[in-house]
């Protein structure tokens, strides 16, 4: 009997290096790092938020910040590396100044989801997700953003860009490259991958309220259920 070949879809090539030992921690990213254990009943539920912390300082989850993460934590690199590898927004190589992620699930691939990360890959330069030899923009096909109501939907540094179409996207990019003032349709003005990663991490940047934190679109079903609830009375 022929035995069915196993075939391995996946690969090593976003395992964390764990024999790389550079790093932009010190002692000062330590202290924010034992703050946020130290914001939990159980601390090792500060994995997550210390996971973002070090990518705001190295770009990436570094084998330094898996290691420091599991001293203050007491707990293997293992468990560390676990939630690395189960949760997409971390990195195992280092993100361009911008992240770009584009969303191709369900509503905003039939919007033109893929058009759009097809056009912004040519205007990169890029095989597919990556990033630009210059570093300044990293690019991803994303999973739901839940952003529905205003598909198809592109997130810069995990910020809404609503609506979005394959030449907005381009004109985007190139304001960003060229040093000018781009704001998330409901957010705050882009600033970095990294700035936004400490702001993930739970610091507070104190710009939680520029911007609209909803539109028409998301009020749409409230306004109607409010005139209705009214035309009962």
């Amino acid at each position: 009997m022929i035995q069915p070949e196993f075939k391995n879809e996946f690969s090593d090539d976003d395992a964390v290096d764990m024999t790389d030992t550079t790093t932009n921690i010190d002692d000062v990213v330590l202290a924010d790092l034992q703050t946020l254990a130290d914001r939990y009943p159980q601390p090792q539920s500060a994995i997550i938020p210390m996971l973002h912390l070090v990518q705001s300082v190295d770009g990436k989850v570094s084998a330094e910040g898996v290691r420091a993460i599991s001293r203050i934590l007491n707990v293997t690199e293992a468990v560390v590396l676990g939630v690395v590898t189960f949760y997409t927004q971390f990195h195992a190589h280092e993100v361009g100044k911008h992240h770009v992620g584009v969303c191709t699930t369900s509503l905003c691939a039939v919007m033109g989801g893929d058009m759009i990360y097809e056009t912004i890959r040519e205007h990169l330069g890029l095989d597919g997700d990556g990033t630009t030899e210059d570093g300044m923009f990293t690019l991803e096909r994303v999973e739901c953003n839940a952003g529905c109501d205003f598909a198809p939907v592109m997130m810069l540094n995990w910020e809404f860009m609503d609506n979005m179409t394959p030449r907005k996207a381009v004109e985007i990019l190139d304001k960003l490259k060229a040093g000018e003032e781009v704001r998330s349709t409901r957010g705050p003005k882009i600033t970095s991958w990294r700035e936004n990663e400490r702001v993930l991490a739970g610091f507070d940047d104190g710009r939680g309220d520029e911007g609209p934190a909803a539109g028409k679109a998301s009020l749409a079903g409230w306004r109607i259920a409010k005139d209705v609830k009214e035309g009962e009375k």
